[in-house]
C-alpha cells in the first residue's frame, strides 16, 4: 500500500480517524483529573565530607577528592534497607513504601540531592529530612564519613509536582491516532469485495473491456 493509497483510505474513514483519538484523549483526561491523586515532591541537598586526617581540622585537596569519590557510595545509603527502616521507625511508621525516593549524585561534585514524592505535601518534607538525618548517622558509623551536611532542609511544597496529566492526555491522543490507522488498514485488508475496475483487472489478470453504469431510479 502506497502512502497515497493510505491517505485516501484514511480520508474514506475520516470519522473513525478523528473520533478514536478524541475518545482516547478524553477518557485518559477524565481518569487523570478525576481519579489520579495529586503527588508532591520535596527535595533536600547534602554535602559529603570525609573524616580529615589533619589535627587542626583544616581540609586538604586529598580530603576533598576523597569526599567526591565517596559521595556516590553515600548516595546508595538512601535506599539501603537499614536506612529506610530506621527512618520509618523514627517517624513511627511501618515503612516508607508509599513514597518514591530518588537520589542524584554527580561524578564531579560532593553534593547529593534527595527527592521524596508522595501524596501528602507535609509528609514528603518530613520524610526527606528524616532520611537525610538517618543517612548522616549511618555514614558516620559505617563509612568513616565526617559528616553529611544538609545544605538546605526540605520544605513543604506549595504546589503538586504530578501526575503529568497533560502529557498523559497527549500520549493517549497519539496512541488513539495510531490505533485508528491500524484499524482502518486492517478493515481494508479484510475487505474482500471488488470495489473498482482496477482491482478486478489485478485479481482476474484480464483487462476490463466494458462498464455498465449504475442507473438511479
Amino acid at each position: 500500500m502506497t502512502l497515497l493509497e493510505l491517505l485516501k483510505l484514511l480520508r474514506k474513514h475520516i470519522k473513525l480517524v478523528i473520533a478514536l483519538p478524541v475518545v482516547c484523549a478524553l477518557a485518559t483526561a477524565a481518569v487523570a483529573w478525576l481519579v489520579l491523586p495529586n503527588t508532591y515532591t520535596a527535595s533536600v541537598s547534602m554535602y559529603v565530607l570525609t573524616r580529615s586526617g589533619e589535627s587542626d581540622g583544616t581540609l586538604s585537596s586529598t580530603d576533598l577528592s576523597a569526599s567526591q569519590m565517596i559521595a556516590n557510595d553515600v548516595a546508595g545509603l538512601f535506599k539501603d534497607r537499614r536506612v529506610l527502616d530506621d527512618t520509618a521507625a523514627s517517624l513511627q511508621m511501618t515503612s516508607l513504601g508509599g513514597y518514591d525516593i530518588k537520589v542524584e549524585s554527580g561524578t564531579t561534585t560532593r553534593v547529593i540531592t534527595l527527592s521524596v514524592t508522595g501524596e501528602s505535601a507535609q509528609s514528603v518534607a518530613i520524610v526527606a529530612n528524616a532520611l537525610a538525618a538517618t543517612t548522616d548517622e549511618v555514614a558516620r558509623e559505617a563509612m568513616d564519613v565526617k559528616s553529611v551536611n544538609v545544605i538546605g532542609p526540605a520544605t513543604e511544597p506549595a504546589a503538586p509536582s504530578g501526575p503529568p496529566r497533560a502529557l498523559y492526555t497527549v500520549v493517549a491522543f497519539l496512541a488513539g491516532a495510531f490505533l485508528a490507522v491500524v484499524v482502518v488498514v486492517l478493515m481494508d485488508m479484510t475487505n474482500t469485495r471488488v470495489r473498482n475496475p482496477e482491482e478486478a483487472e489485478e485479481l482476474l489478470g484480464v483487462p476490463v473491456i466494458g462498464r455498465i453504469p449504475r442507473i438511479q431510479g
